[in-house]
């Protein structure tokens, strides 16, 4: 009888150990690489995008991923800030007050970058650049950011970014071409290709690459989580959209929710087992 009350005794603390532990790992650093205006079958079991595929083999799928809107720039707000923030254009003048990951990192002692290719130089806030597009760089349109020259020079040319020295949360923005809105499939996938696999290595890392928006069925856009916490060939099947990707960076790096990231879900079941996790 002792011995049985042990034994069960035993289970009920397991059991509540593990519905105790957060569903998603702690992150050392966050790096989201966001795309254009692709549904899954465009690129999912594409021969034209072989790079893509073997980072889905190596990495985890997230096949019920969305987008929230259309157009690009409210989808780029609401990954940012759990919010569309009231944009309904791609305008690029327009200013919005409502707080970002910006506020929500920098007030925990955390760092963060946008690193946007062509962008002319860190901080530039002009509409276009040969293959550059502000409306694809969401920090650009804060007050808050906009307000504080420290804050804006955290937007800087692709070509500053190092893997050795990531910030705590990148926010990877390719230019028109390599993110295949004016380029074909093909031209994106060489460039993630070249670009991706020294962030695979960076121990603690979260690596998501997405896409903004589709004009397929219900705004479904292929989505990847990739990096050394992620089990290999693992699979995110419930719906999830930018707002569920916020929830899934805010916890595993600790933050408060933003917006619309509290109701979503974070993405769970693709992490190895004995990842540590956030107290």
């Amino acid at each position: 009888m002792i011995r049985a009350a042990l034994f069960s005794a035993v289970l009920v603390l397991c059991a509540g150990a593990q519905a105790a532990r957060p569903p998603v790992p702690a992150f050392r650093h966050v790096v989201v690489i966001v795309f254009e205006n692709k549904g899954p079958a465009a690129v999912l079991g594409n021969r034209r995008a072989p790079a893509f595929n073997a980072f889905a083999r190596k990495g985890a799928v997230l096949s019920g991923y969305r987008g929230v809107t259309r157009p690009s720039l409210p989808n780029y707000l609401a990954l940012v800030s759990g919010s569309t923030q009231g944009i309904t254009t791609d305008c690029t003048r327009c200013v919005v007050d409502g707080p970002s990951l910006a506020d929500t990192l920098t007030a925990k002692g955390l760092t963060w970058k946008t690193y946007a290719e062509g962008l002319p130089r860190p901080g530039w806030t002009g509409a276009h650049a040969g293959r550059y597009a502000k409306k694809h760089v969401p920090f650009l349109y804060f007050r808050n950011v906009l307000a504080r020259p420290a804050w804006l020079r955290n937007v800087v040319p692709l070509s500053r970014l190092a893997p050795r020295r990531l910030p705590d949360f990148a926010l990877v923005i390719p230019d028109l071409c390599h993110d295949m809105h004016d380029c074909p499939v093909r031209v994106g996938d060489v460039w993630l290709r070249r670009f991706l696999p020294p962030l695979l290595e960076v121990p603690e890392t979260a690596v998501f690459v997405t896409f903004d928006e589709s004009y397929g069925p219900g705004n479904r856009v292929p989505a990847l989580a990739l990096g050394p916490l992620v089990r290999a060939g693992s699979r995110f099947a419930p719906a999830l959209t930018h707002y569920g990707l916020l929830r899934t960076i805010e916890d595993g790096l600790g933050l408060p929710r933003l917006g619309r990231s509290a109701r979503a879900g974070p993405a769970t079941g693709i992490w190895k087992q004995g990842t540590p996790s956030r107290p």
